[in-house]
């Protein structure tokens, strides 16, 4: 069941007209999150309609759902690397300190942008230090975005948690 509350505030910083996502439900399995969800773009954000689903907006649509994903496993204790994490920890670093250091998506097959269904799981979250630098938290994500004729996208997501609690 998705927590409206949480996001809500998840997608507070985005431009009205750019809140794709609608509903998310998280579980865990083998100490992995994911996330379920739902997304409505009733109109893109930046471009005249092109009747199918384009990377800009799969790449809006992954940010909203990563950003749920670990707000919520940060506040129920999901998964794995976030577990010294508070949600206050998560606001503060939501925008500023989680980068995504490579993204790559394959579009199988044109997904309808109205309505359309993804979803996306931490494969792996490591704290790692590089020889003199700063520790960060590395996490491996996969995604998929489907729609409900035969529209199909996947791909792959590497972030990096910097300056992390």
């Amino acid at each position: 069941m998705t927590d409206e509350a949480l996001l809500t505030q998840v997608l507070m910083p985005y431009k009205d007209h750019c809140k794709y996502l609608r509903s998310a439900v998280v579980t865990e399995t083998d100490g992995h999150a994911f996330a379920r969800c739902e997304f409505e773009i009733p109109e893109s954000c930046y471009i005249d309609d092109t009747g199918h689903l384009n990377s800009v907006e799969v790449n809006i649509c992954y940010n909203q759902m990563m950003y749920y994903l670990v707000a919520k496993s940060v506040k129920e204790g999901l998964g794995t690397g976030f577990e010294s994490w508070t949600l206050d920890d998560f606001w503060k670093h939501q925008l500023p300190d989680i980068l995504i250091a490579r993204f790559s998506s394959n579009f199988r097959r044109p997904v309808n942008p109205r309505v359309f269904s993804g979803e996306m799981e931490f494969r792996s979250v490591t704290r790692r230090a590089p020889a003199g630098g700063i520790p960060f938290l590395h996490a491996d994500t996969a995604f998929r975005y489907w729609d409900a004729g035969s529209g199909r996208c996947d791909g792959e997501a590497t972030l990096a948690f910097v300056n992390a609690p």
